[in-house]
């Protein structure tokens, strides 16, 4: 059995009965529960429909994601989740180079990486050079000027810890930042890369080894045996190319806004919904968030 679900931006809900009966009917599926109307429904079907695809391409353009999903073991014990542009609205690192003067140069290189056009630790290194010098008290200044919450992650954390869930932050950023953000959402841990400092300015350089794409598969399979649960118990989030390994690895991989390359490897895309629909997905109502 398998549940197909649709949801839609909580900002500007636009799911209507319309549409979710008419793709119950010519999927054959039960009956459709509302999980929260006009932003959220799921529907069970017998079998994975042949023409999914089709039908995601053709319901994107309406402003709605559509997932299907195996219904058994759907409601996740372990959150594992990128921080940047996934928990946060913005690459921490590009934030940093803007103070720093070089920005669009590393916005540029950013994007590549995360698109996977680039090495991500070779890309890291040559970002990370060109912030030395800069005070170390940006950083806190960053965080409370610059840095955004993704809407829906305080109701994710909090749902998914209210049921018995653990939640860990694992990012290719920075421990200044992940720490901060992990106190803010509710996070039970958090794991990043390391920022050496000198004399109270950034040294341009980052601890090694390099937290990446290796290192989150590794997090998430060292939380997930140290709770005693499977990877198949596991929800993972995230939005660029070093998040890939860890999203296929998890019972369930959700790409969030997440960059085309990523997109094109992921069963589970989440374009206009906001980190709420992971709680949708595993069949939480609205009524059940917790914030």
């Amino acid at each position: 059995m398998f549940i197909a679900t649709l949801l839609t931006n909580p900002e500007t809900p636009k799911l209507d009965r319309v549409t979710v009966e008419s793709l119950r009917n010519a999927w054959g599926g039960g009956d459709a529960a509302w999980l929260d109307p006009g932003v959220a429904a799921e529907f069970p079907v017998e079998t994975m429909p042949a023409n999914r695809w089709e039908v995601w391409q053709g319901l994107q353009a309406l402003g709605v994601d559509l997932v299907v999903q195996p219904a058994e073991g759907r409601k996740k014990r372990l959150l594992i989740a990128d921080m940047d542009s996934t928990m946060i609205q913005q690459e921490c690192i590009d934030e940093l180079a803007d103070e720093a003067g070089v920005g669009p140069y590393v916005a540029g290189i950013t994007a590549r990486a995360m698109n996977g056009e680039l090495d991500f630790e070779a890309a890291l290194h040559e970002r990370v050079a060109l912030l030395a010098g800069l005070d170390e008290s940006v950083i806190a200044r960053v965080i409370r000027d610059r840095i955004t919450l993704m809407p829906g992650g305080r109701a994710l954390v909090a749902t998914m810890r209210a049921n018995g869930a653990y939640a860990a932050l694992v990012s290719g950023g920075f421990t200044a930042f992940t720490k901060a953000i992990a106190e803010v959402l509710g996070f039970d841990e958090n794991r990043a890369n390391l920022l050496l400092i000198e004399d109270g300015k950034l040294g341009g350089k980052v601890a090694e080894p390099i937290l990446g794409r290796a290192a989150k598969v590794q997090a998430l399979e060292e939380i997930s045996a140290r709770l005693g649960i499977s990877v198949a118990d596991a929800i993972a989030v995230g939005d660029g190319a070093n998040d890939l390994g860890m999203l296929g690895r998890a019972g369930a991989g959700v790409a969030l806004h997440a960059k085309p390359s990523v997109q094109a490897e992921c069963d589970i895309r989440v374009n206009h919904g906001d980190l709420t629909a992971l709680l949708y997905l595993q069949g939480y109502g609205r009524d059940a968030f917790c914030e």
